[in-house]
C-alpha cells in the first residue's frame, strides 16, 4: 500500500482531523497505519510513550487510532524561542534555541533525521498517512518544505488535497495549489477534500462538477462543519470551540497570554456542560468568576511581563478567587523566577506573583516524564515538560485560594476519556459517510 501525504490549500483547512479520520478509516479496513508529521510548528507538546517530546496534533492522532506514541511521528517540533529563534527539539530532544533564518539556512541538515524515521514507520505499517504543515506551494520557502514536498517527493507518497471553503476561495485554492504543485507530485494527487462546509451540501453540486470537470480533479468528499473540540493544535484552532454550558454552570477563566501552551489541558473543561470557560484576553474583572486558571507559557518571563503592563498581574496578588497554576502558570505563583542562563529569556530574574514562599530557578537539562500521579487528592496520569524547578515545591503547592503543579493533563480523567472516544467514533462515521472511501482505497492499494 503507498503513503499518504494530506496537504492543505491553506493554513487551518482541516489537516490534522482529516489525517486521523484517513489513519483511522483505513485501520478499520484492516491495514496497519500510523499518523505522521516531519516538522510541526507548536508550543502544545505531550510526553509520548517513548519519554519524548512530540507535537500534541499526532499525539492526538496516534491516540484517536489506539497506536504507540514516540518521536518517530514527529521527528522536528518547533517551538517559540527569544525574539526570532525557536527551540528546536529533533527526534524528542531539545537540541538549542536557533534563529528562525539559520533554521532554514541549514534544514538540509535535518533531512537525514526525517528520512530515517519515516523509513522506521514505512517497514512496520502498512500507510504511513504524513501531514503536511500550511500550504504546500508557497514558492519562497518549497526548497525548505519539510513536512509536504520533501515528504511526498521522497517517498512517493499519494496526496490528499483539504480545502477549506469557510475561508472563501476555495476554487482558486484548490486550482492555484494543484496547478503550482510540481509534475511529478500532481500526478500523484488523488483528489481533494472539500471542507468545513455549512449548510444544504446539495448546494456545492455545481462546485463539485466544476472541481470535476474543469479542474479535473476528483472531488473525494464534501464534509460538513462539525465542532470538534479535541486535540487543538494552536491557538487559531483553539478559538473554534463551542462549549454548551448549563445556565448556573461553574464560571471559569484562562488567561490567554500570548505564547499560552498546552491549553489542551482545558479540553474536559469544555466537554463538561456544568462548566462555563472564558479565556481572558484584557483587564477585566476576576471576581466575576468562580476560578482563574493560569496556564502553561512557553516563555513564562515574557507572560509574567505581559501580565504586569496589561494590569491583571497585581488583580491577580489582591483576589480572592480561587486560582490555580498549570507548570509555567505555576511558576509565575513563585516570589522570584531566577534565569541566570537565558534559557527562557534575556532578563536573568524576575518578581513573581509571591503566593508561593520559594524561587524558581530555570535549568538548563529540560524535565520531559510522563506518570501516575497523587496531585490535590486524586490519581493524576499526567505529565510533566518544564525548565524551571522549585526545591521546596518540586511538583505542587496548595494553601487557600491558591494551588499550582508542573502536572498536565490535571483534568483529564475517565469520564473524560469515554466522551473523547465516543466523540472520535461518532466524527469518524460522520466524515466516514461522506467520503468516497473506495476511490481512496483503490488510489493507494
Amino acid at each position: 500500500m503507498k503513503n499518504i501525504s494530506i496537504f492543505g490549500t491553506s493554513s487551518d483547512a482541516g489537516k490534522s482531523t482529516i489525517t486521523f479520520v484517513i489513519a483511522k478509516i483505513i485501520q478499520e479496513l484492516g491495514y496497519s497505519v500510523t499518523p505522521f508529521k516531519a516538522q510541526n510548528v507548536s508550543n502544545n507538546a505531550m510526553v509520548a510513550d517513548d519519554g519524548s517530546e512530540i507535537a500534541i496534533a499526532q499525539h492526538f492522532q496516534a491516540g484517536a487510532i489506539g497506536v504507540p506514541t514516540s518521536y518517530h511521528i514527529n521527528p522536528i517540533l518547533l517551538k517559540s524561542g527569544r525574539k526570532s529563534s525557536a527551540s528546536l527539539i529533533v527526534n524528542g530532544k531539545v537540541v538549542e534555541d536557533k534563529d528562525v533564518r539559520e533554521y532554514y539556512r541549514d534544514l538540509d541538515m535535518l533531512k537525514p533525521a526525517v528520512k530515517e524515521v519515516f523509513e522506521y514507520l514505512d517497514k512496520r505499517y502498512d500507510c504511513v498517512v504524513a501531514e503536511g504543515a500550511g500550504s504546500p506551494v508557497e514558492l519562497n520557502l518549497m526548497s525548505k518544505d519539510l513536512s509536504n514536498i520533501y515528504i511526498a517527493t521522497e517517498f512517493d507518497t499519494k496526496i490528499i488535497l483539504v480545502a477549506d471553503i469557510e475561508k472563501g476561495g476555495v476554487f482558486a485554492s484548490i486550482w492555484g495549489v494543484y496547478n503550482l504543485l510540481p509534475k511529478q507530485l500532481r500526478e500523484n494527487v488523488i483528489g481533494v477534500i472539500v471542507n468545513k462546509f455549512r449548510g444544504d451540501l446539495t448546494l456545492f453540486d455545481e462546485g463539485i462538477r466544476i472541481i470535476e470537470e474543469e479542474f479535473n480533479i476528483p472531488v473525494l468528499g464534501v464534509l460538513p462543519y462539525i465542532p470538534f473540540n479535541l486535540g487543538f493544535e494552536d491557538s487559531q484552532s483553539l478559538m473554534n470551540y463551542q462549549q454548551v454550558s448549563k445556565p448556573n454552570a461553574k464560571r471559569i477563566g484562562v488567561i490567554a497570554y500570548p505564547t499560552m501552551s498546552n491549553y489542551n489541558d482545558f479540553e474536559p473543561l469544555i466537554a463538561d456542560e456544568n462548566i462555563s470557560l472564558e479565556f481572558i484576553r484584557s483587564n477585566v474583572e476576576l471576581e466575576n468568576f468562580e476560578q482563574i486558571i493560569l496556564p502553561g507559557s512557553k516563555l513564562v518571563l515574557n507572560d509574567l511581563e505581559w501580565l504586569k503592563e496589561l494590569g491583571l498581574f497585581e488583580k491577580l496578588k489582591k483576589t480572592k478567587t480561587d486560582i490555580l497554576g498549570i507548570c509555567g502558570g505555576y511558576e509565575m505563583m513563585f516570589k522570584r523566577l531566577i534565569d541566570t542562563d537565558n534559557i527562557e529569556s534575556a532578563e536573568t530574574s524576575m518578581e513573581g506573583l509571591g503566593f508561593i514562599d520559594d524561587d524558581i530557578i530555570f535549568q538548563k537539562e529540560k524535565i520531559v516524564k510522563r506518570e501516575t500521579y497523587n496531585i490535590f487528592g486524586k490519581e493524576v496520569k499526567g505529565f510533566e515538560i518544564h525548565h524551571g524547578v522549585s526545591k521546596k515545591y518540586p511538583l505542587s503547592y496548595e494553601k487557600g485560594n491558591i494551588k499550582g503543579t508542573f502536572v498536565h493533563a490535571l483534568f483529564d480523567d475517565e469520564q473524560f476519556e469515554c466522551y473523547k472516544k465516543e466523540t472520535i467514533e461518532n466524527f469518524v462515521e460522520s466524515m466516514k459517510e461522506r467520503l468516497d472511501i473506495e476511490r481512496i482505497i483503490k488510489s493507494v492499494s
